[in-house]
């Protein structure tokens, strides 16, 4: 079998949102301020100026330099992984992972797509609807697979919905899940607990700490990454047996970071023989 990082019959599949100025879909959405050519030429002739050199902008091959822009973004924007710092300071007792810590061996593997878009927005995935998906797919979990949640929130994306029509994991699913060796959980979704409407909903009503970000608070005793914000899940040919390679930036001591998950898939599988990312 040819491999697929490299064969000719392979499509890549982009199973990420990326950073986007000022979308609705954020409650922090990135800041991205773009200068030109233009502008470029007149920053590196400063540069070079306060270097000594006697360099305008106007001296730049057709008076222009390189474009580039600034950004004010969180490291959870945009698809992105949480390490297990982001739960809480301690998993089961040690010390948890910063997102500069999380082993790459980890971030790559067989990923496993497991179907909730039955699932109404605000409603909690359970371990039993977990362990059913499974049986539906007549799957047994391997150690360090990757399980991809799919709500079909992704298609919400650019809009204020997206922020809020999505089931959620409950702790007992993320339990389930990391039992079994899974290391790395992706979803869809904005974030990978319930929507905050329907914690806060839940929390007023009932008082009980573990309506809030349960799935999350799990962490705090299993160890284990989550992808958050990931999409395109439908453009994967099958469920089970699909290459993923995942790895998020380094931010020293960070809580999490971005990340661009790809599919690695036969061409021959979906018949289309072209490049999906």
């Amino acid at each position: 079998m040819d491999n697929p990082l490299t064969a000719d019959r392979t499509d890549l599949v982009d199973l990420s949102i990326g950073l986007e100025d000022g979308t609705p879909s954020e409650p922090d959405p990135p800041t991205i301020d773009r200068f030109d050519h233009e502008a470029g030429a007149e920053r590196l002739a400063e540069q070079l100026q306060s270097m000594g050199h006697d360099v305008d902008a106007d001296d730049f091959l057709d008076g222009m330099g390189l474009a580039w822009e600034a950004l004010e973004v969180i490291p959870h924007a945009g698809t992105h992984m949480d390490a297990p710092w982001h739960y809480g300071p301690a998993v089961d007792g040690e010390p948890a992972k910063t997102i500069d810590e999380v082993p790459l061996e980890w971030c790559r593997g067989n990923a496993v797509v497991l179907d909730f878009r039955s699932k109404d927005p605000g409603e909690e995935i359970s371990a039993a609807d977990v362990e059913a998906a499974l049986e539906e797919l007549n799957h047994d979990l391997s150690p360090g697979e990757i399980v991809l949640i799919q709500t079909g929130a992704d298609a919400l994306w650019g809009q204020p919905e997206y922020l809020t029509e999505f089931p959620g994991m409950g702790a007992d699913a993320t339990k389930y899940l990391v039992e079994r060796s899974v290391r790395i959980i992706g979803i869809d979704a904005y974030g990978f607990d319930k929507p905050f409407t329907a914690m806060g909903d839940r929390y007023t009503e009932t008082r009980n700490a573990s309506e809030l970000w349960p799935a999350h608070l799990a962490g705090r005793e299993v160890e284990y990454c989550q992808i958050e914000k990931m999409a395109n899940l439908d453009a994967l040919p099958r469920r089970t047996g699909i290459p993923i390679v995942a790895v998020p930036i380094k931010i020293d001591g960070a809580s999490g970071g971005w990340v661009r998950p790809v599919a690695f898939v036969d061409a021959a599988a979906d018949g289309t023989g072209g490049e999906a990312a």
